[in-house]
This record gives C-alpha cells, sequence and structure tokens, in this order.
C-alpha cells in the first residue's frame, strides 16, 4: 500500500518504521520538509520525506500523527484530503494528558471528517502506545488495535495496514464509536503515566 504519514514525533517514527520494514511504501510529510526527509533516512526501506502536501500526493491512505490541535492545519496543507483514506490515530488530550478535549457528543475523528469531508476517515491506533509499535517491544503478544469507520472498503484497508504491522484488527464499528474509543485511550494513558504501570500496557476486547 502506498501510506503517506503526517508528522514526525514517536507515533509517526515507529508507524512509519512498521511499515516500511513491511513492504508498503511509506512517504513522511511535515511542516519542515527536511525533519520529514531525516526521519524517512532514519525509517529506510525506501522511504521518502518533504512537505505534508507532496507526501499526501504520493499515497492512498494518509495518517494524521499530529496533535489534535494542528489537525486542521495538517489537512489543510494536504490540500483536504478528498478520496483519501485517512487514519486518525488523535487523543484529544489536555496539555496536563489529563483529560480529553472532545468527547461525549463528538470524537476528534468525527470533528476531522468535518474537516475532510470528502475523505473517509478511520480511527485506529490511538490505544496503542509509540513504544509498542516496534514488534520487539511486544515480546511475542498479539494487541489489538479497534478500527472503527463509516466506510467497509477504507476500514478493511486500514485492518490491513494494522495485520502487516503484527497487530490484531478489532472491528469497532461506526466512525461514531470513536467517542468510546478515545475515552478508552486516554484511560491507557492514566495506566501508562499516573498509575505506575509505564508505556507498556494496552487495552484488549477478550471474548469469553
Amino acid at each position: 500500500m502506498k501510506v503517506a504519514i503526517i508528522g514526525t514525533g514517536n507515533m509517526a517514527t515507529g508507524l512509519a518504521s512498521a511499515w516500511a520494514a513491511a513492504g508498503h511504501t511509506v512517504s513522511i510529510g511535515a511542516r519542515d520538509p527536511a525533519k520529514a526527509a531525516a526521519l524517512a533516512d532514519k525509517v529506510g526501506h525506501g522511504a521518502v520525506g518533504g512537505g505534508v502536501a507532496a507526501a499526501a500526493q504520493l499515497a492512498d491512505i494518509v495518517v494524521l500523527a499530529v496533535p489534535y490541535g494542528g489537525a486542521a492545519d495538517a489537512i489543510q496543507q494536504a490540500g483536504g484530503l478528498a478520496g483519501k483514506v485517512v487514519v486518525d490515530i488523535i487523543n484529544p488530550i489536555s496539555a496536563d494528558y489529563k483529560e480529553l478535549v472532545v468527547g461525549h457528543t463528538t470524537s476528534a475523528a468525527e470533528e476531522i471528517q468535518k474537516l475532510a469531508p470528502q475523505a473517509r476517515v478511520v480511527k485506529a491506533f490511538n490505544t496503542i502506545f509509540a513504544g509498542l509499535l516496534a514488534p520487539e517491544a511486544r515480546k511475542g503478544k498479539t494487541l489489538q488495535v479497534f478500527v472503527a469507520g463509516n466506510d467497509a472498503a477504507a476500514n478493511a484497508a486500514v485492518s490491513e495496514l494494522v495485520r502487516s504491522a503484527g497487530f490484531e484488527a478489532v472491528d469497532s464499528g461506526a466512525l461514531s464509536n470513536s467517542r468510546y474509543l478515545e475515552p478508552i485511550g486516554e484511560m491507557n494513558i492514566h495506566f501508562g503515566f499516573f498509575l505506575g504501570k509505564g508505556p507498556v500496557v494496552a487495552p484488549a476486547w477478550v471474548q469469553v
């Protein structure tokens, strides 16, 4: 698959590394093209880096790996993302990481869909810490990634990406279910950073 990752933080780095190593065509975009190019060199496996618009243009699937407050700017820089599958990995959290700034009656994913109305937005990876994206960090365990969206084909494509990185893709229903997935992501942050478990935990939905 042709995947663009917008952002150069820890999640962007981990996802780009995992997908490039799995054989996907990866482009990285950032407001500072030099920073994106440097990350692409670090990732290797043919990854390329540059501006946001250029990276998005090269891809069929665009991952927003930016803070919630930067999503609107990233979408604008990317040219609106019409026709693209857009993967929203964002937890809309406060500066101190302790609470959500969006929730209950909407979600970051739904607000992003409003900002990119001609894109097909899918929620995924918001419950996975960056440190667990590398296969060796999971110690042989298969972690779950919850996938929610309104377009079956887009959900299937994102689920394939999830599996190619060594995760289990869990069908989580419509995009509006992001209203529930984002609080799970925030709870995971509390477990990791405020309840002493460290950023090596992840939620799972277990059928008995």
